[in-house]
């Protein structure tokens, strides 16, 4: 995974792992301590304008605020980025973290990329890095509120697996930054340390994200729904290892694809998502990984 900001990539080196946006320091204003320069804003595509609204910025990553086709607006909200963001440490293969109280804090964003104010979560509802990477905090304001304060609207979460060639952005709360570009195709299998994802999404070369842009919301251009969530890249042309993923087909062919980078689709999650926006994990058709 893209390496995360310098001061947290020297904890987690220690550590032995360095992966995008990783870090245990509690969200706080964004630093401008990256790893490397951000790329420049890319052109927008034709489609359904995509900005920062409702996005976020954590401490070392990028996130959104993202709502359920079943959520209703007295719903508390829910925070999207990746299992490997948590606050307290990037989860082990295997594990999947419930319901573990956090006071994490994130800085919510407005159409332009301007912080508005601070939203602060509960828990973390849901967070793995088996099968996908993917975090889930609850929040102390329900979408009818953050609504009401901060004239913003939460993004919605696409329950459809996208397709091939669908034109996406890439939206970095941290960096205030939109990448643009397509998907490429899925990969059966990718493989980056210790850890395995199913069905990772593969961009095309213009999505050359960063450290920091690890837990944007992928953007479906066209329909303004979420369909993935950002979270790697082949960095220097390695084999599997951290900071570059390797694909793996069905037949178990490893294949390598330096300087391109990849998501977490999060199609997934609406199966597992029951009334009052409560993780279930036994709901019929939830396919995520249990404790």
């Amino acid at each position: 995974m893209q390496r995360p900001l310098v001061g947290a990539l020297a904890t987690l080196l220690l550590a032995g792992a360095s992966l995008v946006g990783a870090g245990t320091a509690q969200a706080v204003a964004p630093s401008p301590a990256p790893d490397r320069a951000p790329a420049a804003p890319l052109a927008e595509a034709k489609g359904k304008a995509v900005d920062f609204a409702g996005t976020v910025a954590l401490s070392n990553c990028s996130g959104s605020v993202v709502r359920l086709p079943n959520s209703v607006d007295t719903d508390p909200a829910l925070v999207l980025s990746n299992g490997h963001c948590l606050e307290g440490g990037m989860p082990a293969a295997g594990q999947v973290i419930v319901d573990r109280a956090s006071s994490r804090s994130f800085t919510l964003l407005n159409s332009s990329g301007s912080g508005v104010g601070t939203l602060r979560a509960t828990k973390v509802a849901y967070a793995t890095m088996t099968d996908t990477d993917i975090s889930l905090y609850q929040l102390s304001s329900t979408y009818a509120q953050i609504k009401q304060r901060y004239k913003i609207d939460a993004l919605s979460l696409s329950a459809d697996h996208p397709v091939p060639g669908t034109a996406i952005k890439v939206v970095s709360g941290y960096w205030k930054r939109i990448y643009t570009c397509d998907i490429d195709g899925f990969v059966y299998r990718m493989r980056e340390g210790s850890w395995t994802w199913k069905d990772s999404v593969r961009y095309t070369p213009s999505c050359n994200t960063i450290g920091g842009t690890s837990g944007s919301p992928v953007v479906d251009a066209a329909t303004g729904k979420v369909v993935a969530v950002n979270n790697t890249g082949n960095e220097d042309g390695e084999r599997c290892t951290v900071n570059n993923p390797c694909e793996v087909d069905e037949s178990g062919n490893v294949t390598v694809h330096q300087g391109i980078n990849y998501a977490q689709q999060t199609y997934l999650i609406a199966a597992c998502v029951g009334t009052g926006n409560k993780i279930d994990l036994t709901r019929p058709g939830c396919v995520l990984p249990r404790p």
